[in-house]
């Protein structure tokens, strides 16, 4: 509907001013009109937080929530809501209007390099989880705009990549969460993917921009872009592109004035683009905001005791023989690389300036006191050399060749650098620009050091005058940086324990691919060998229990790159081993953005999957292992044995990672369990999957099935009871079988689950509700959804590996439903 305010700003609009809204006049906001009294849009980027309008390094520091896979792990919609609406207060406090949240992306593979933004690998999971996030979002007049619309699950190549997928898959896998979005949250943003979806860049695919999206769903938010992902004028407008990002208008500003004038875009077409966007900036209350753009660092204690509760609830328990929670007044061995390193969020346009970082040592020392505590690194698990740690002066130059005097001077708590939009004030193009940084490096310990540069320009590395990492005479594109920086180039030289060491490093933009952006991070460290790990496994046999923190960081699992494998980084199975063998009380602390193989999981005691879970993660990691709360999480991915045995493995190159420009999507819509049920293929930890410090017994299964024939409708209802002495929660979950379709099916299906927590002794009624479409699947000839005839099995149970109860149900005639 159009209000009456929006059509009349809509016919004083001159033409120019209609295609100013259709361009972001920055990187974060799009222009005002004052003289018709419209004020800015600004949008910021999450989903685990609001950076505001600063770069990834740096900034007005912001509350960092868990990641999407932790929400996902968590199973419950409400969580995922209470979350959603403090987010809108971060946005509120970056003087936002739009949050570029959430991410439902499929986990279609188990290295993709931004599994941790994204929910599961199950559409109905993502799907609720974000209906939840966006209604919490929008709830609070903060408007969400849901990404990556659509076929982005890999970051290989993904901003000219096209995702071969067949209609099928793309309805009743990837399109599902972006469906439930706008029929069932009303969601008031869209963000187009990099890709091409079957050869089509997606920012200028009409069938999906169109057809789908407004046709079929009846959509009437905005559509943007992602940010430089949409390469034309009349192709992106007419097919359904609302907004191009970031601005200043690359395509479209005169170019589009002129291509309405030549009719390649009607004036109808061009009124319904600014008409969606004036009711976006009614809906979020842009047009009246005039205020003076300002950011604040709102560190609120009820955000603190929320991130703090859900990542605790997202925590995954994979193994227990006993020794959690830890009791006992005994000594505890704190192990690991990310004992003392608080790995709280992944790479890429997540990332923010949190307000602060518990590391899993600062939880236990919180939680149990440090006498009790003993430390040893261990390993690294790194994949860059940790970043040199200021401060720095820096000169920049409004040249590429640091020539001349310089134009700003301004200092830099760390090396590393992540330029857009302003850059040294103003002074240089943030384009073409060069700057030399000044600090020193006080080694702990003697010996062979390493240097490591990655570079989105040209950098180079000087310790001591001396030449040590060049990444500018021979600058190769690689995977840092959205693929616009180059690999890690790593130089070795021995240094001095206490002397100051200078560091100098030059930096000169060039030319960009895709994303244009200035960066580089620089790093100085000394390898971890053999002693390490033995003074590991003393601490170890020393202690009554050990605790390995391990896994990855937001190194590994970051946007704009994939992961290797699975494999743990460095030498981290290695010290697993080492300390198992010699305290048989040894605990797994992983935290990954996804699955990663386990060859020792049958030789420690406990296993717990903690994923990034924001700023307060030491503290919900240590309130798990203590006791104080519940492992409420349960697996959002099937962790499989072995890399190879995900569905997207193949020895065909086209099939993952791409090959020639095509990623092809061979698995059709059997992702993730799907697969492992289809090939008979037992997992290392099911769908599903969790363990908990209590029992629970599901029984008493009814189901309501006279609508079945009607309308396709079913009410299950069934008894959950706490059988043990602690409280806790489980997850039912609920899958439905189609015993004989005339097309392959999977042989289970997640359509409905509810988390439940419940007292000691506790019984109570959970009922789910099931539609049609949960006994459908789709038919790409005719263009329906279609039931069919015949029986269906729906089981329950707690995960998709253990399901005690089921029921069968019979149609008599099918059933076909629209789009």
């Amino acid at each position: 509907m159009m209000s009456s305010r929006i059509d009349q700003l809509l016919n004083e609009m001159t033409l120019e001013e209609k295609v100013s809204l259709l361009s972001g006049e920055d990187f974060w906001s799009v222009p005002a009109i004052p003289r018709l009294g419209i004020g800015k849009l600004r949008v910021t980027d999450g989903p685990n937080g609001a950076r505001g309008g600063g770069s990834l390094i740096g900034g007005v520091k912001s509350a960092s929530f868990p990641v999407g896979i932790a929400l996902g792990a968590t199973w419950n919609i409400e969580l995922v809501t209470e979350i959603g609406a403090a987010l809108a207060d971060e946005v509120k406090s970056k003087g936002a209007h739009m949050l570029l949240a959430p991410t439902v992306n499929i986990h279609r593979s188990v290295t993709n390099g931004r599994n941790f933004e994204c929910y599961s690998e199950d559409p109905v999971l993502t799907a609720e989880l974000a209906v939840g996030y966006i209604k919490g979002l929008q709830g609070q007049g903060i408007g969400a705009t849901i990404k990556h619309f659509a076929g982005n699950e890999s970051e290989i190549e993904r901003t000219t990549i096209s995702s071969e997928i067949g209609e099928r898959a793309l309805r009743e896998i990837y399109l599902v969460p972006f469906e439930h979005a706008v029929k069932k949250a009303g969601t008031w943003g869209v963000m187009s993917s990099y890709n091409r979806l079957n050869g089509t860049y997606t920012s200028e695919h009409n069938w999906l921009l169109s057809t789908v999206l407004r046709d079929e769903w009846g959509y009437d938010g905005i559509v943007m872009s992602d940010w430089f992902g949409s390469h034309s004028t009349a192709p992106t407008v007419n097919a359904g592109l609302d907004l191009e990002m970031p601005g200043p208008a690359r395509d479209r500003g005169q170019k589009l004035v002129d291509a309405v004038n030549a009719g390649e875009v009607s004036q109808e077409t061009l009124d319904k683009r600014v008409l969606a966007m004036l009711r976006l900036m009614e809906r979020v209350g842009s047009l009246d905001d005039h205020r003076t753009h300002e950011e604040r660092a709102d560190d609120r204690p009820e955000h603190r005791a929320l991130i703090r509760r859900a990542g605790a609830e997202a925590a995954v328990l994979l193994k227990n023989n006993g020794v959690l929670p830890l009791t006992g007044s005994g000594k505890i061995a704190v192990i690991g690389p990310n004992a003392k390193v608080a790995q709280i969020m992944g790479g890429g346009s997540a990332q923010l300036n949190a307000h602060y970082r518990i590391s899993p040592w600062q939880g236990l020392e919180t939680a149990l006191g440090s006498g009790r505590l003993d430390f040893a690194a261990g390993c690294t698990n790194h994949r860059f050399e940790p970043v040199l740690q200021g401060p720095f002066s820096v000169e920049y130059f409004a040249n590429q060749t640091l020539s001349g005097e310089p134009v700003h001077i301004d200092t830099m708590e760390g090396a590393q650098a992540f330029w857009i939009g302003n850059v040294a004030a103003g002074k240089v193009d943030p384009l073409h620009f060069s700057a030399r940084l000044r600090g020193q490096f006080v080694p702990e310990t003697s010996g062979e050091h390493r240097v490591g540069i990655y570079s989105a320009g040209f950098a180079k590395v000087f310790v001591d005058g001396k030449l040590i990492a060049d990444a500018w005479s021979s600058w190769t594109k690689g995977r840092t940086f959205f693929e616009e920086g180059c690999d890690e180039v790593v130089g070795t030289l021995p240094l001095e324990a206490g002397r100051p060491h200078e560091v100098v490093i030059e930096f000169a933009t060039k030319d960009f691919a895709t994303l244009g952006l200035a960066a580089f991070a620089c790093g100085i460290g000394r390898p971890l060998g053999d002693e390490a790990i033995a003074e590991a496994v003393e601490v170890a046999r020393n202690a009554e229990t050990a605790t390995i923190f391990i896994g990855r960081n937001g190194e590994w699992d970051t946007e704009g790159s994939d992961l290797p494998g699975i494999v743990l980084p460095g030498r981290q199975n290695e010290l697993v081993e080492a300390v198992a063998a010699a305290n048989p009380r040894t605990v797994v602390v992983l935290q990954t953005g996804g699955p990663v193989e386990m060859p020792w999981a049958d030789r420690v005691a406990a296993i717990l999957e903690a994923w990034y879970p924001g700023q307060e993660a030491g503290n919900a990691i240590a309130d798990v292992l203590t006791g104080a709360a519940e492992p409420g999480g349960r697996l959002p991915q099937t962790f499989p044995v072995r890399w190879a045995d995900n569905p997207a493995h193949s020895q065909d190159r086209e099939v993952y990672p791409g090959l020639e420009g095509k990623v092809r999507y061979e698995e059709g819509i059997f992702v993730g369990y799907r697969h492992y049920d289809r090939v008979g293929m037992t997992p290392l930890y099911p769908f599903g999957f969790g363990l908990g410090y209590t029992s629970f017994a599901l029984s008493d299964l009814v189901v309501d099935d006279s609508a079945f024939e009607s309308d396709g409708n079913v009410v299950v209802s069934l008894a959950v009871a706490n059988t043990g002495d602690r409280p806790g929660s489980t997850v039912v979950q609920l899958y439905v079988s189609d015993e004989k379709s005339s097309e392959p099916r999977p042989a289970k299906e997640l359509k409905a689950f509810e988390k439940v927590h419940l007292q000691p002794g506790e019984t109570r009624s959970v009922t789910l509700l099931l539609d049609a479409r949960a006994f459908a699947w789709y038919r790409e000839a005719a263009q329906h959804w279609l039931v069919e005839a015949g029986s269906f099995t729906i089981s329950l149970g707690q995960s998709a590996s253990d399901l005690p109860l089921s029921a069968s149900l019979t149609r008599a005639t099918t059933l076909m439903l629209p789009v």
